[in-house]
């Protein structure tokens, strides 16, 4: 059985291995401590851990004064709450600055399931990537993530990590090389080159093994990093193969689709398709059947992959 875990216990976890090692890191959460998972932080460290309410403002405010005063703080919220709600003060008061501030939001794309479009953040990386000085980080299982935050903690600026709530496969190898900006292909093919970020990286792995036995060979390649997006890669991946599919969780309009589109535009003939939700809010349901429903499925992928390829 595939070995799986989710994320956002990997990022609590992960931050109190982080507070051990390093007492400049501190931890504030919008009253959703149990939810993203900081919780653990807060029950180790009760001195470097702070409930902001549900002030997601102001708690960006906050973590920019502690960002001034030496720390290294970790705010944490539902994406739809941290890049949405406190949009201006990431802009104004974190990004503008380019303050030392890591914003690691869970529940973001329609995973949320059952909270419907409300809580489903499906614009937030078209957000964070236009804002000059921020970093964007999608790390696609729970080993990536802690190698995401430690990395974070590396950088000095403002950097916006998007952590899956389901579990989801583990993909990737603790003895992995992980470097921002940097994309790692996972399966090398020849015949079409399937980028995907976060949980959408094990359905284009899944994807790209029926493909193999139908006789196509994909590569795939997990943009764990959005911003700085590792164009060189991209480029290169495009131009050998011809063809691209950009898999996410998030609208088409402004994520990683856009982002490799933006880097394909003036170099030539590429066929290119991108798979997410097509400029559409989420709803209530089963997690999986939104992925199904709004077409983010192994399924899919196959399809697009067949449909470029005649």
């Amino acid at each position: 059985m595939t070995n799986v875990k989710s994320p956002r216990i990997a990022y609590g976890e992960t931050l109190v291995e982080l507070g051990q090692k390093n007492e400049r890191v501190v931890v504030l959460d919008a009253d959703l401590a149990h939810a993203t998972q900081t919780a653990f932080f807060g029950d180790r460290f009760k001195d470097r851990f702070f409930n902001m309410g549900i002030a997601e403002q102001n708690m960006m405010g906050v973590a920019a004064g502690l960002s001034l005063s030496g720390f290294i703080p970790f705010a944490s919220t539902f994406a739809m709450f941290g890049a949405g709600r406190a949009f201006e003060q990431i802009r104004n008061t974190i990004c503008y600055p380019n303050l030392n501030v890591k914003i690691a939001v869970t529940h973001a794309g329609v995973t949320v399931g059952e909270d419907g479009a409300s809580h489903q953040a499906i614009e937030d990386i078209s957000l964070m990537r236009s804002v000059p000085n921020m970093t964007v980080i999608v790390p696609c299982d729970a080993i990536e993530t802690k190698k995401a935050v430690f990395a974070a903690a590396d950088v000095e600026g403002p950097v916006y990590i998007r952590i899956a709530r389901p579990v989801v496969p583990i993909i990737t190898k603790e003895s992995s090389n992980f470097e921002i900006g940097k994309a790692e292909i996972l399966k090398q093919g020849n015949d079409l080159s399937i980028f995907a970020t976060g949980l959408m990286v094990a359905k284009a792995l899944e994807a790209a093994s029926v493909l193999g036995d139908m006789g196509i060979d994909a590569t795939v390649i997990n943009v764990h990093t959005i911003k700085p997006l590792d164009e060189a890669l991209i480029l290169k991946e495009a131009a050998r193969t011809g063809k691209v599919i950009t898999v996410e969780e998030h609208s088409i309009l402004g994520g990683l689709g856009s982002a490799v589109a933006e880097v394909l535009a003036e170099q030539g003939k590429i066929k290119m398709k991108r798979i997410g939700l097509n400029d559409t809010f989420g709803q209530s349901g089963d997690p999986e059947a939104l992925l199904e429903h709004y077409g983010l499925s192994v399924k899919n992928i196959i399809k697009t992959a067949e449909e470029m390829l005649k």
